[in-house]
């Protein structure tokens, strides 16, 4: 059946590959931002120019949708703002929230939708467990929940800092950094696998007041991942493990990125999406997974190859520092 749909984003690393699979099933889709990204929305959607935080945003109270997908609310004010702009206006509001927000370290290594909410370290994911909250605690308002994990596009998977400037380091022969001992299993989920069972919840019941992460089946290793960007752009990576607590002491702001996700093992169950909206199948070969963002990481560098700055010294200093460990 189709639907009218309104994406709020709808040109981002996720939403985009879920629009054009919106128009392709023949709902009716609206997309909601401020008009920056260059990328060409399908034909037949409707942009609406816009700012999250501008008074033109609460004009959406005037228009009805049967589902409404909020792709970029980070914080509670925000979700309470649609709580109060869409109850009522809408029949299903899903809240794109963060599978970071599962407990960390996790008691399981399956990660499941019961597994607990609760991450100390990372206020990204802080934030987002207060907007979980505001919905849960909502009335008037039909929700659905979905905690997609790293769901990569155009953008390289790294563990921390810019992405493009790892993959620069790589094609210059310098050292890159993985945290730990390279084992990790880590979890990578194209955007447009993702957007698949993500369009299946749109006006389904049992997606009601329900919260659902959408993964990859499949985990690699974090050094296979690193290895596997490096082989594709032609290189061979030059890798250097250093211990999580040890990164956080250089740079404190990767406590979050570190040891609020990426420093722990993150394999998911999905039982419960695929309950709902039927089985589905994610690129599982990291050659796959990884041939899009290697796309459009060669068409940045050949218009605009990052500049050597603060970060390469940080890791270069890193790097050192590690290699003269037990020498005489």
């Amino acid at each position: 059946m189709a639907m009218t749909v309104l994406f709020i984003g709808g040109t981002g690393q996720i939403s985009y590959p879920c629009v054009a699979d919106a128009v392709a099933r023949g709902h009716k889709v609206s997309v909601y931002n401020r008009g920056k990204r260059a990328d060409a929305l399908p034909a037949g959607v409707t942009s609406i120019i816009g700012d999250l935080a501008g008074p033109d945003y609460a004009e959406l109270d005037k228009l009805k949708f049967d589902v409404v997908c909020q792709f970029i609310a980070f914080t509670p004010d925000q979700v309470g703002r649609d709580i109060e702009i869409f109850s009522g206006q809408c029949g299903q509001y899903i809240f794109i929230s963060s599978a970071s927000v599962y407990e960390k370290p996790a008691s399981h290594y399956v990660i499941t939708e019961k597994t607990p909410a609760i991450n100390p370290f990372w206020p990204y994911s802080q934030a987002k467990i207060a907007c979980e909250n505001l919905l849960r605690d909502a009335n008037g308002l039909d929700w659905t929940i979905v905690r997609p994990s790293h769901t990569v596009r155009t953008g390289l998977p790294i563990m921390m800092g810019d992405a493009d400037i790892m993959a620069r380091r790589m094609l210059d022969g310098d050292p890159t950094i993985v945290a730990g001992d390279g084992h990790t299993p880590w979890t990578l989920t194209r955007s447009v696998d993702f957007a698949v069972p993500f369009v299946g919840l749109f006006g389904n019941k049992r997606a009601l007041g329900e919260i659902f992460h959408i993964t990859n089946d499949r985990a690699h290793i974090w050094d296979d991942i690193q290895k596997a960007i490096a082989r594709l752009l032609g290189v061979e990576a030059k890798i250097v493990h250093v211990p999580t607590d040890t990164l956080v002491r250089y740079n404190p702001e990767w406590i979050g990125p570190l040891t609020g996700d990426k420093a722990w093992t993150a394999i998911f169950d999905n039982s419960k999406i695929k309950s709902v909206v039927g089985d589905f199948s994610c690129a599982e070969s990291l050659d796959e997974i990884l041939a899009e963002p290697i796309q459009h990481l060669k068409r940045r560098l050949a218009t605009q190859r990052p500049p050597k700055g603060e970060f390469d010294a940080l890791v270069d200093r890193i790097c050192n520092d590690q290699g003269a460990l037990g020498r005489l």
